[in-house]
């Protein structure tokens, strides 16, 4: 998975997301006049070529991303916007939603048949954004900006982002530090209006948040995690600046980060938590049904309905079970399919017992992996990666790996972060396909080839469908066999798990939002059709139940793309080229399902005509 993250398609993607970001509140007084921007585009009708004018609204509404969500700038390297942090404010939000019209009217103004073949695809992406992202505003999102695994407390996260080489980076890092304090404080609005209207995140999944709040504060200021980049200066930095921005960074942690911090932990124990809902299903929530079906057609770019969808978890439970009962029987196990699991989760041969030999190991299975890539893909990206460690006062209700996308921009190489929290829940045949989802060929390949495309606009080369990027990842994993992969067969088995685990999302997720199933019954559930330790059972379903939909999307993307090499192969024949193949796949970034089957299918019709 992708660590949770803002990740532009069109101005307001944003819109919908709880950001772990705040305001400098005096920010709005110099705030550009966006709609005078817009309104600028459109007044050039009949005076410039729409095509000129379609990529003048893409420059403008990148612009707004960039300066309006400061994160988003640092992810993707957009200069300038270090030093500063989404302004959430109540009047904020409200007025970036009604902003929201703004590019609309440009692209109304537009005639789409003017525009040559790859500009009509560009207008039809960004117009369905756009038109997503107003759907959007009928639900209050901003709401729920706090749980597990998103909101202020995961800041520090988002801080190592920043670059950090220069005297100005760090000059930018205490900057984005000294306005931690108004992070916290507009947090707590937000929660509090949530709590108003009824509109929380379900409490047993907060359960762990207050102490991810007090694992930031310390006594010693540079023992907290706000701080830690400043225990890592590079050489380039002289000692004299390093002192001083040390004692400004733990002036602005002990003056105004640690009293908001100490106060959003209040409010989380002695409001928030006792105050917040106890059932688990999205249609428990005011306009909940509509807001689940809304997040099931933006996370899936289909419309499939909750039931279907389900219908075609249970299938796909079915059909691996198959698979695994006939690894099974290669390894020569008599015993049933529970006792085979609880053996795998529990024979201390399957894991390790320090964090380093786990580490390490990881890095091992990514390098095994690299010089495979040419086998399967025409085209490599350049932005290297790292494999690290998610950070420890995170790790307990982190899921057991994800990706952290880089920047060539920004001189950021993407990162793999693994969990070495409870090393006994951390089995070894997990790690083939996890490092083959999450690092390569999964996100890093994928992501890292879209941020290189030099022929799209830029909210394509950094944005994403959730269907596209997490189907291609879970994709990824079926191509262990030829990159070398699941040689041994519990790895293998590791691999039918991790598919299973998609596949048991679909039930799961469709059954506590829209069928009313229990926590503990997706519990036991999950359990019972996977080898997934315990801990990473109830780490996943607090995760669906957090994040209604997002999980949908991973098996619903990898029955396309593999529908589409079916398809691909069957029409081919002899002619077909799995290289090829996955560079058309990926060649045009992250693309919604339905564009993504046309073009494949136009690419076979001209291969077909070619030969």
């Amino acid at each position: 998975m992708l660590f949770p993250k803002l990740r532009i398609l069109t101005c307001a993607a944003c819109a919908g997301f709880a950001l772990v970001a705040q305001p400098l509140l005096a920010q709005r007084a110099n705030r550009p006049d966006w709609t005078a921007r817009y309104q600028a585009i459109v007044a050039e009708k009949g005076q410039k070529a729409d095509s000129m004018r379609l990529h003048e609204l893409f420059a403008v509404d990148w612009d707004y991303g960039n300066i309006e969500y400061p994160e988003s700038a640092t992810y993707s390297g957009y200069k300038g916007q270090n030093d500063r942090w989404t302004d959430v404010s109540l009047a904020a939000i409200n007025q970036r939603k009604k902003e929201l019209q703004n590019p609309m009217a440009v692209i109304a103004s537009i005639d789409r048949a003017t525009l040559s073949t790859s500009d009509q695809l560009n207008y039809d992406l960004f117009r369905r954004g756009a038109e997503d992202n107003i759907a959007g505003t009928r639900f209050p999102g901003e709401y729920l900006s706090i749980n597990a695994r998103s909101g202020p407390q995961l800041l520090p996260q988002t801080l190592e982002l920043n670059p950090n080489s220069t005297v100005k980076d760090y000059e930018d890092i205490v900057a984005r530090i000294d306005a931690l304090g108004a992070v916290v404080d507009q947090t707590i609005v937000l929660l509090q209006k949530g709590l108003d209207a009824k509109v929380t995140a379900p409490r047993i999944t907060l359960r762990d948040v207050p102490d991810q709040v007090k694992g930031l504060l310390t006594a010693d200021p540079m023992q907290s995690p706000v701080l830690v980049t400043f225990t890592r200066f590079p050489a380039s930095i002289p000692a004299a600046d390093q002192k001083r921005l040390t004692a400004a960074a733990v002036k602005a942690y002990s003056e105004k980060v640690k009293p908001a911090y100490e106060r959003l932990y209040t409010f989380l124990t002695t409001k928030y938590l006792p105050g917040a809902r106890e059932s688990v299903g999205m249609s428990a929530l005011p306009d909940g049904a509509a807001w689940y079906a809304y997040n099931v057609r933006i996370q899936t770019t289909t419309n499939r309905t909750p039931a279907q969808i389900h219908e075609t978890g249970l299938a796909e439970v079915k059909r691996i079970h198959g698979q695994m009962d006939s690894v099974m029987k290669s390894i020569g196990y008599k015993g049933t399919f529970a006792e085979f699991t609880n053996f795998l989760r529990t024979d201390p041969k399957f894991f390790f017992t320090d964090s380093a030999d786990l580490v390490r190991a990881y890095r091992d299975i990514v390098k095994r992996i690299d010089p495979e890539l040419i086998k399967m893909f025409g085209h490599l990206p350049r932005l290297p990666y790292g494999v690290t460690t998610i950070p420890s006062y995170a790790a307990k209700s982190a899921t057991t790996a994800y990706y952290q996308p880089g920047s060539y921009e920004a001189g950021r190489p993407g990162f793999y972060y693994v969990n070495t929290y409870a090393l006994n829940t951390r089995p070894k045949w997990e790690m083939e396909a996890l490092s083959s989802h999450e690092a390569v060929p999964g996100h890093h390949l994928q992501i890292a080839i879209a941020q290189e495309l030099t022929d799209v606009p830029n909210f394509r080369r950094y944005g994403g469908y959730t269907a596209f990027v997490e189907g291609w990842a879970l994709y990824s994993e079926s191509l262990g066999p030829s990159i070398g992969l699941y040689k041994d067969p519990y790895s293998k088995f590791g691999q039918l798990t991790y598919e299973m685990w998609r596949a048991i999302r679909l039930v799961i997720d469709t059954g506590i939002h829209a069928q009313g199933m229990s926590r503990q019954d997706a519990i036991d559930y999950f359990a019972a059709n996977s080898a997934k330790t315990q801990n990473d059972i109830v780490v996943e379903v607090d995760r669906y139940i957090t994040t209604p939909g997002q999980a949908l999307a991973y098996k619903t993307g990898e029955l396309k793309i593999k529908e589409l090499r079916a398809y691909a192969e069957q029409q081919l024949g002899p002619k077909f080229d799995i290289r090829e193949f996955h560079d058309q796949v990926l060649g045009q970034g992250a693309l919604p399902l339905d564009v993504l089957d046309a073009r494949i299918r136009a690419w076979v019709s001209e291969r077909k005509a070619k030969a």
